[in-house]
């Protein structure tokens, strides 16, 4: 897939969010810029708690009532976060469609499927209930659901997990956006159905020419099914680059300690896994400087006040290090990554 990123369809710039708690101010997202370019597959990574997910929701407008938000979203070269909210809600669910972790929740349990897959539609394309049924049917065929005329018949306790799933795919699907957002859209699903859908995604991805940013706790997910990955962690952006780069090649400290703690296929059963010690920083109060330092085994002084800042080290490849990975180390892949 050719390099689009200089054509971004989504461009975030300095990203900061603010959550308030009755501990404090939580700085959720802090200074985070990201691109995703026309019928591009981005993979975001880290932790829970990284920020990854709260990025995604401010740009759905999803964040919570006690949230401030800063910076730009900027999509097809709109900022999102100066339109009015009627504004962007004709944007999200046509243009920008979000699959979340765990459809049970996300689909209404007393509505059928038909009506929850063709509301939208016939809301925002105009299209007539014949019309829209007729798509839905399409729909649920192209995302792999079996009997999709009987299905639309069907409540969504009476499909099965990875069923749910997939309706919530073809949902997302329905207005036909740009860009879609996959938040864990597999935390719920055992291993096996895991794959079928992260494997769905990618290939609808590719066959309709949409954007994707497709996020994770979990590198094996993005391996092979991105085409560019972003790490974060504790809020903030540590390494972004092509996936092949990423995971061949990390600079950055978190990331090499990441896919070092991931088991390969040939790893010793009695050899106990590369574990990174100690915890993320306490997000109301996170280290001045690098947020990783505490728990970095290469740390010097000038990871602390000022900290390091985003850095090329490469085409495509920028990473905030102050003592970035020696390019002659490598490291084994997550999920054998095969550079698709």
């Amino acid at each position: 897939m050719q390099d689009t990123t200089n054509d971004p369809i989504l461009e975030v710039r300095g990203l900061r969010v603010h959550i308030g708690t009755p501990r404090g101010v939580v700085r959720a997202v802090d200074d985070v810029s990201l691109t995703i370019g026309h019928a591009q597959a981005l993979g975001v990574v880290g932790e829970s708690g990284s920020g990854k997910s709260v990025t995604a929701k401010a740009i759905m407008g999803m964040l919570p009532r006690r949230s401030g938000c800063a910076g730009q979203i900027l999509f097809r070269g709109r900022d999102l976060l100066t339109l009015s909210r009627g504004e962007r809600r004709k944007i999200w669910g046509t243009q920008v469609a979000m699959v979340f972790q765990d459809p049970g929740r996300s689909l209404n349990p007393v509505v059928r499927v038909e009506r929850q897959l063709t509301e939208g539609m016939r809301r925002h394309l105009g299209v007539g209930r014949a019309e829209a049924r007729s798509r839905a049917v399409g729909l649920l065929a192209e995302v792999g659901v079996p009997d999709p005329e009987r299905r639309l018949r069907s409540y969504p306790h009476e499909l099965s997990g990875g069923m749910r799933q997939r309706v919530m795919i073809a949902t997302a699907l329905a207005c036909e956006p740009d860009l879609v957002i996959a938040d864990e859209p597999t935390t719920a699903l055992d291993v096996t159905v895991q794959r079928q859908i992260l494997d769905l995604l990618r290939r609808i991805q590719r066959d309709r020419g949409t954007a994707l940013m497709l996020i994770s706790h979990d590198l094996a997910v993005v391996a092979g099914r991105t085409d560019r990955t972003a790490v974060m962690y504790a809020g903030r952006l540590a390494e972004v680059g092509t996936t092949k780069t990423v995971f061949e090649a990390p600079r950055h400290r978190y990331t090499h300690a990441l896919l070092g703690a991931v088991p390969t296929i040939d790893h010793e059963r009695h050899t106990p896994l590369r574990l990174i010690s100690g915890t993320l920083p306490d997000p109301v109060d996170p280290p001045a400087g690098c947020r990783f330092e505490p728990r970095c085994p290469a740390a010097r002084t000038e990871c602390g006040t000022p900290g390091p800042v985003m850095a090329s080290v490469g085409h495509d490849h920028r990473v905030a290090c102050c003592v970035p990975v020696p390019t002659a180390i490598t490291t084994p892949t997550a999920g054998g990554h095969d550079g698709r």
